[in-house]
């Protein structure tokens, strides 16, 4: 029998693609360019995404593979290249809990000079996104057209937004069909998903925060160093300077975990208010301008005087009323929304031992605050307050439930009670590791 000619108009078929790599075969620049092609013009179904992207994440594509998907995803759509004074940086973090200091750095990094176009992601797993967090202001906007992303950065110094339909648009399907189809926690995948975003935002440099410990996409410091070096490299490689941090999450960053009460807390510490959140976003505003020559020995110094003399917080100010948010936010934080029940999780006295972090981010995506699949609607009012940490007397107390109602209360109580472990430790430092290229 003799077959009929493919028709030369179809799209290429993945599966060969899909195929090579779940041999462990890997995956060249045609491969990588063919999945990132159909991913964005949708030629390759969900299923064929869901299928390569748990096949990457059980056979590994190697460092040259990583590059290849990276600069796929990256050339899927447009690179923006800017012409603003002064130096273009931006921060990533790869998700933890109470994690909230990209709301701190970006206007940070815009009072000491930088300019930080952001293109953040929303919520994946049991980590919270940044832009849920910013879209609990009243009016906010995230989803920009290009225009304004420009006009914001320009004005205000930073902007903080989505990805738009033409920015790394093949990485739009894939983040969100990784984490419904559990091929979230591969180094290959995670390095593609966001240096491809970043490098398509034109950047003059990177710092990265890369989460270690049991709130971690990967738990052991190992697995993030070897993450941190991935994603140095491949940055370095391509052209964008970049160091990354790897950073403790034995804990939640903050004492909030959650949408509203993460804002909160943000500008509590653009006010001044002490504590780790701050610690850790004055270390990152410092790498960020060291990385494109913005200051030296000098830098966490700059870092610290802006944000103690309020330019940080003006800086805030200018970004939020230019999204669509209220000017006055940052001096009137009420006009956040607020959870109709708020209890508290009772404990024995004694210190906290250990934190089972994953578990309070599950706690709060299922009182509401974050999404067990795409397209789920996440409550803005829900959340965890007051979290004890490690080596810290519970008081009888060890965080307070934001939630919609006294059933979702008492499910969150319980489960938090379930994630502290009462007794003797001493908690690590904030910032384990250092890399650069």
């Amino acid at each position: 029998m003799i077959l009929p000619d493919p028709d030369p108009g179809a799209a290429p078929d993945p599966r060969p693609v899909i195929q090579a790599v779940k041999a462990g075969q890997g995956l060249d620049d045609a491969g990588a360019a063919l999945i990132a092609r159909g991913l964005a013009c949708g030629s390759v179904s969900d299923a064929q995404a869901a299928g390569f992207a748990m096949a990457v994440l059980l056979r590994g594509i190697g460092a040259q593979g990583r590059a290849a998907l990276t600069r796929a995803m990256r050339d899927s759509g447009r690179v923006l290249a800017w012409d603003l004074p002064g130096p273009v940086v931006d921060k990533h973090s790869t998700g933890g809990i109470g994690d909230t200091t990209s709301l701190i750095v970006a206007p940070l990094v815009a009072a000491c000079g930088g300019f930080v176009p952001m293109i953040s992601g929303r919520g994946l797993g049991h980590t919270g996104g940044t832009l849920d967090k910013l879209e609990a202001i009243p009016g906010l906007r995230t989803d920009l057209e290009e225009a304004a992303f420009r006009a914001v950065t320009a004005q205000a110094g930073c902007a903080i937004v989505a990805a738009g339909p033409s920015l790394a648009p093949a990485d739009r399907r894939l983040y969100a069909i990784r984490d419904e189809a559990g091929a979230v926690e591969s180094i290959d995948l995670i390095t593609a998903s966001i240096l491809s975003k970043k490098l398509a935002a034109g950047l003059d440099g990177l710092v990265l925060d890369v989460k270690a410990g049991s709130g971690a996409f990967l738990a052991g410091t190992a697995a993030a160093r070897d993450l941190a070096r991935a994603l140095v490299e491949t940055a370095t490689a391509a052209g964008c300077p970049t160091v990354a941090l790897v950073t403790d999450m034995d804990q939640p960053l903050a004492r909030s975990a959650g949408n509203a009460v993460e804002v909160a807390e943000a500008l509590a510490v653009l006010r001044g208010a002490p504590g780790a959140l701050r610690e850790l976003s004055l270390a990152l505003a410092a790498e960020c301008l060291r990385v494109v020559g913005l200051g030296g020995a000098e830098a966490l110094a700059q870092a610290t005087a802006r944000l103690d003399d309020g330019s940080a917080a003006e800086r805030w100010g200018r970004m939020i009323a230019a999204q669509g948010g209220p000017h006055d936010l940052i001096d009137r934080p009420a006009r956040l929304p607020r959870a109709p029940v708020i209890r508290p999780v009772p404990a024995p006295d004694g210190a906290v031992a250990a934190i089972d972090v994953a578990a309070l981010g599950r706690a709060v995506v299922a009182l509401g605050g974050g999404r067990r699949r795409a397209g789920d609607a996440v409550d803005p009012r829900v959340g965890l307050t007051g979290l004890r940490r490690l080596a810290e007397a519970t008081g009888g107390v060890l965080a307070h439930v934001h939630a919609g109602s006294e059933d979702a209360a008492g499910a969150a109580i319980r489960a938090v009670q379930a994630a502290y472990r009462l007794g003797c430790a001493a908690p690590g430092p904030l910032v384990r590791e250092r890399i650069v290229a």
